[in-house]
């Protein structure tokens, strides 16, 4: 079917109605938007929750009989009675709006949003409204006991969190994020609002902090919209939640000209027993992500008595952008080791794979492949790692060496731990090299940093009794906790600190 062929644009709709069947809804809440005001074509997709695709469509059909001015569109005013009367236009639910939000709340929320980090692409990033972040809040408050029990959100560049705590203070909230800016925007608004939320860093794909096994009673995630990418993030929940009735509330959208993938993620939540308790359809609006219509259904999910023997591990590649993504190559090039050899001046048979779970021993040198860094692994591979000499190899345009500041502030968090040289566009304009050689010096903040992995109150108090031969053990704890920055963190790992409280501690014990 051509629209261009049909004689009248109000054929042509009504043409592309019947084709779409019983999504022909689809198209009427496209023209009921048109009719209701000038839109532009983010607003259609946003507000209708229908594909860019489909808009596209529809705008394309109605052709001559709408109005178009700075790029938004309406029903020209002689074509809309035609319109409303062809299409029942009237008949439609009205469109979904913050009205019936606090007017409050949702202008703080909005604040919250507008003050974070930007998207990132390389993190299948995409911005929920502020309506949604605090209609999550309100209807998990509505629907589950949330005062007075655990919430955890696993990744939160939506600020559920933030969400949560404004609709329900006595909430105990937690977030687990890869992204060191996220972290810090929460911790800096918790901080000014007086809300009780912790934070801590991890990259999933390398594990959980071990202060997050089963503690959670519900779980909020917005993963990235691959099999791998909700097959992970589940996983997690998974081990996060704490036994007996818990949930996990999982954002998830797919276009409806590509139900295969949304099989693929039914198929990948049910391999780990979760059971579908309900799918709120477009419950979740986004600035971005047109292909869904800027819309995911909230899906609830109760764990079954086999989902934590299931939750399996998972690959890296979990997101659909970047050196990250399913797409992505693994081939490692032969000249990126040779060019860590030669750095090193010690030979490099491969490089080794990113991962701070466990520490790492190693006493000779060693190389690692630090290409798919979206940003925290360097410092966090600094940390782990406690051999003599070590290289990784990571983009040139890694955010901790493409500036001098950036740089100074490197070498500044690890200066008591290892010395660093940084070789840029080595061995190609695409790739750098950091080589991290022990330093000489003793000192209570290099005792800490070479043991990340313990409980961060134990470790610096061994560490201020390591340096002093007559402080006792009570002593030293009592000048811990006096020290501490942010006392709640030293029941934490070091590693499992987001960067900026790390900073803070390694400046306190200075």
């Amino acid at each position: 079917m051509n629209n261009a062929q049909s004689s009248a644009p109000i054929e042509a709709i009504r043409e592309l109605h019947a084709e779409y069947g019983l999504l022909g809804h689809h198209v009427r809440r496209v023209l009921a938007e048109l009719a209701a005001g000038p839109r532009s074509l983010d607003e259609l997709v946003r507000r209708t929750g229908v594909s860019r695709r489909t808009v596209e469509r529809v705008l394309a059909a109605a052709g001559e009989d709408l109005d178009e001015q700075a790029g938004a569109h309406r029903i020209k005013d002689s074509s809309l009675p035609l319109y409303r009367q062809e299409m029942s236009l009237d008949e439609l639910p009205a469109a979904r709006t913050g009205d019936d939000l606090d007017v409050e709340a949702l202008e703080v929320m909005g604040g919250f949003i507008a003050s974070g980090p930007r998207p990132e692409s390389a993190l299948d990033h995409v911005t929920a409204t502020p309506e949604t972040a605090l209609r999550r809040a309100m209807w998990l408050r509505d629907n589950y006991e949330l005062a007075g029990n655990k919430v955890l959100c696993l990744g939160d560049h939506d600020l559920t969190s933030l969400a949560l705590s404004l609709v329900v203070p006595s909430a105990e909230v937690r977030v687990v994020d890869l992204d060191e800016r996220i972290l810090r925007h929460i911790d800096d608004v918790a901080a000014e609002r007086g809300f009780d939320i912790g934070t801590t860093h991890a990259d999933l794909r390398f594990g959980l902090p071990p202060t997050l096994e089963s503690w959670a009673d519900a779980v909020f995630t917005d993963p990235p919209y691959t099999p791998e990418g909700v097959g992970l993030f589940s996983t997690r929940a998974a081990e996060c939640l704490a036994p007996g009735h818990s949930r996990m509330f999982l954002a998830y959208g797919y276009s409806p000209r590509t139900p295969a993938l949304g099989l693929k993620v039914q198929q990948e939540l049910l391999r780990l027993g979760f059971v579908f308790e309900a799918i709120l359809p477009q419950f979740n609006r986004y600035y971005g992500a047109q292909a869904i219509g800027s819309a995911s259904d909230l899906y609830v999910c109760q764990p079954s008595a086999h989902t934590r023997k299931l939750a399996l591990r998972q690959d890296q590649a979990i997101y659909t952008h970047g050196p990250q993504s399913v797409e992505a190559s693994g081939d490692v090039p032969a000249a990126l080791p040779e060019a860590a050899a030669e750095r090193l001046g010690s030979p490099v048979a491969e490089l080794r794979r990113a991962g701070w779970a466990r520490p790492m021993r190693e006493s000779g040198p060693v190389a690692f492949d630090l290409r798919a860094d979206p940003g925290p692994w360097l410092v966090r591979m600094l940390l782990a790692c406690n051999a003599t000499k070590v290289a990784f190899v990571l983009g040139n345009n890694h955010p901790d060496i493409t500036n001098e500041r950036a740089q100074s502030e490197l070498r500044e968090l690890v200066a008591a731990k290892y010395e660093l040289k940084l070789h840029r566009s080595t061995p190609d304009g695409k790739h750098a090299i950091v080589v991290a050689e022990r330093s000489g010096a003793e000192s209570a903040t290099g005792f800490l940093l070479e043991r990340v992995h313990g409980k961060l109150g134990n470790v610096w108090r061994e560490a201020l009794i390591a340096q002093s031969e007559d402080l006792t053990k009570r002593q030293a704890r009592e000048e811990v906790a006096e020290l501490a920055p942010h006392p709640r963190d030293l029941e934490l790992r070091l590693i499992d600190l987001p960067r900026h409280r790390i900073a803070d501690v390694v400046r306190a014990m200075r």
